[in-house]
């Protein structure tokens, strides 16, 4: 694994968790592409759509200032990578996260996020 691909993914990743801090989705968005979506199950309802629905959510929601995140896997092949983040205490709630990443014009972008709301 490159070092330095990692280390970019490690500050992509940690511009989602400051949003996730200040409640403002404006700060997620440099993480992800413009194009990113977003998939899982809040209840039985299923949460899906454009990435926008997240940042949406995330500005409703407020500041998560005790989050606890920790990148649990991370595995890159050439341009393309995923990710597993543990966020405990987003507001009272534990998440499970894949990310799919992308290197776009040498910048590790989010293309997907696909969750795990944990009971």
């Amino acid at each position: 694994m490159n070092n330095d691909d990692y280390k970019r993914i490690e500050s992509t990743i940690q511009h989602y968790i400051d949003g996730a801090k200040s409640g403002k989705g404006n700060d997620m968005k440099p993480a992800f592409h413009k194009d990113a979506t977003i998939f899982g199950y809040i209840g039985s309802d299923l949460f899906a759509g454009p990435i926008q629905k997240l940042f949406d959510w995330n500005d409703e929601n407020g500041p998560a200032t005790d989050i606890i995140s920790k990148i649990a896997h991370v595995d890159i092949e050439g341009s393309i990578a995923t990710v597993r983040l543990e966020s405990d205490n987003w507001t009272g709630h534990k998440f499970t996260d894949f990310f799919t990443l992308l290197k776009v014009d040498g910048e590790w972008k989010i293309m997907s996020k696909v969750f795990h709301l944990h009971a």
